[in-house]
């Protein structure tokens, strides 16, 4: 017989387990299908962005920005370190220990909720009034029965034809992770969130770094003033070389390296000789083997699976978020999906404002932004009015030896409503989210203008950007 469930999510990733544990706290009777397998065999819980993504880089560019400190920034507060030396081996474990720590969080989580870990991969077998979903563990199978399913399968690495990655000497996300040495040359194909956050750890730890990117423009989603600030930042001072417009013809893996041969912005021909190479293009929806033909569960040429501005699909209690949906493949994304999903089932009314959701690249400095840019506003007929501040004239941001970036904000030129918010700075990813919660509420400029923050604080630059939208900085 087979177990019956009212709910089960396929995929444990950011979106699947909080999904399951919302719909758990609903009162619902909740299984969630997950056969990740870490480096040791084992299986766990919480997705690429927790074993291979979000959380592991995270450590590492923590790591490597303590590294980056003591060598070159610690000397203007008067103080020397001799003799520094970086245990890349410790290092890893530490990061490690960190996903190892999390993974089991979950599963106290999934105990806790009572719901029920289905240790494998899932695919739809039929559908109806109920759907059977087989869970295959190697040639262990079984089948489950549910009332609603979610589709939370995520995503993996794109690769591109002809480069085959071994995650050793080419690696993808998963591999430039868990390097053991540093390269002297590392080459990095794509020059978006996931190859500058990579390429920053290495370079940060002695590697040289180059990126190649077909795009002709750098950070081409980020407000222009921040495309411009980033460039200054990562090739001029932090020597990243970044090459744009290139066209990759060809990687060739030798004894000695990796030569990437690609054609240049101007249509020259080019080499890239280096010991590693990352590449990272992208990502694409994890779709294959879930059995969406069984039950004519639409899905598009690019693998993603068709739902409307609630997570439906085209089949009854049937739903889909995070990775495999259209929208920005990010995991706080997926997570507010899975909430969402869940209390839709229980009857609730939930709403996503995907205007709100913030866009965050943890490099040195950090890049944050959300909602409209300055050029899709012109793009699009809008009348704005912007203000923008720099940290350099805040006093906390001088006393932590972090002065560069700083704060935009876009607001409609009739009604002062924000419209959008940009921040580079080395906390740019906590600052974003004053702006969000602003976003949430409707609020105008004027509204954080007035708003009380406390001094010395980096938050007193958003404050000032605020007014410089009616050009009344106090203090510059």
């Amino acid at each position: 017989m087979s177990k019956q469930f009212d709910v089960v999510f396929i995929g444990a990733g950011p979106g699947g387990y909080i999904g399951a544990i919302r719909a758990a706290q609903l009162g619902f009777n909740v299984a969630c299908i997950e056969g990740w397998k870490n480096p040791k065999g084992d299986m766990a819980l919480g997705g690429t962005c927790l074993n291979v993504g979000c959380i592991p880089s995270k450590a590492l560019l923590q790591s490597s920005e303590n590294v980056e400190q003591i060598e070159h920034k610690f000397a203007e507060h008067g103080i020397t370190a001799a003799g520094v030396k970086v245990d890349i081996g410790k290092m890893q474990a530490r990061k490690d220990g960190i996903v190892g720590k999390m993974t089991k969080g979950i599963e106290f989580l999934f105990r806790k909720n009572k719901i029920t870990w289905l240790k494998g991969f899932g695919k739809f077998v039929s559908g109806g009034d109920t759907y059977t979903i087989e869970v295959a563990n190697g040639d262990a199978k079984e089948t489950v029965t549910a009332k609603y399913v979610v589709v939370a399968t995520g995503s993996k690495a794109r690769h591109l034809p002809g480069i085959a990655v071994d995650n050793i000497s080419v690696c993808d996300n998963e591999g430039a992770l868990a390097l053991t040495a540093v390269p002297k040359r590392l080459g990095v194909i794509g020059a978006g969130v996931i190859g500058l956050e990579l390429g920053s750890v290495w370079r940060r730890l002695g590697a040289e770094v180059t990126v190649l990117e077909a795009l002709p423009t750098f950070l081409g989603p980020a407000d222009e003033s921040i495309q411009k600030e980033a460039w200054k930042v990562f090739t001029k001072e932090q020597s990243l070389n970044i090459k744009l417009g290139v066209k990759i013809e060809k990687v060739t893996q030798k004894k000695t390296g990796i030569t990437v041969d690609y054609t240049d912005d101007k249509g020259l021909a080019q080499k890239l000789d280096c010991d590693k190479l990352i590449v990272s293009v992208g990502r694409v929806p994890n779709t294959d083997g879930l059995g969406a033909v069984n039950v004519g569960l639409k899905v598009t040429d690019r693998g993603f699976v068709e739902v409307d501005e609630h997570c439906q699909t085209n089949l009854p209690n049937v739903y889909a978020i995070g990775d495999v949906v259209r929208g920005p493949m990010l995991a706080h994304k997926a997570e507010e999906e899975g909430v969402a999903v869940a209390e839709r089932i229980a009857g609730q009314k939930p709403h996503v404002d995907f205007n709100t959701v913030p866009w965050i690249i943890y490099t040195s400095p950090e890049v944050a932004w959300v909602g409209k840019t300055e050029q899709q506003c012109k793009a699009e007929g809008i009348a704005v009015k912007t203000g923008q501040f720099p940290f350099m004239a805040n006093g906390r941001a001088l006393g932590q030896g972090e002065p560069g970036g700083f704060v935009k904000i876009i607001a409609d030129a009739a009604t002062d409503r924000i419209l959008g918010g940009h921040v580079i700075h080395a906390h740019a990813s906590e600052l974003i989210q004053e702006i969000v919660t602003a976003m949430e509420f409707r609020a105008a400029s004027e509204d954080i203008a007035r708003i009380v923050h406390g001094h010395p604080t980096l938050s007193e630059v958003v404050k000032e950007a605020a007014l410089a939208v009616d050009k009344r900085t106090l203090n510059m």
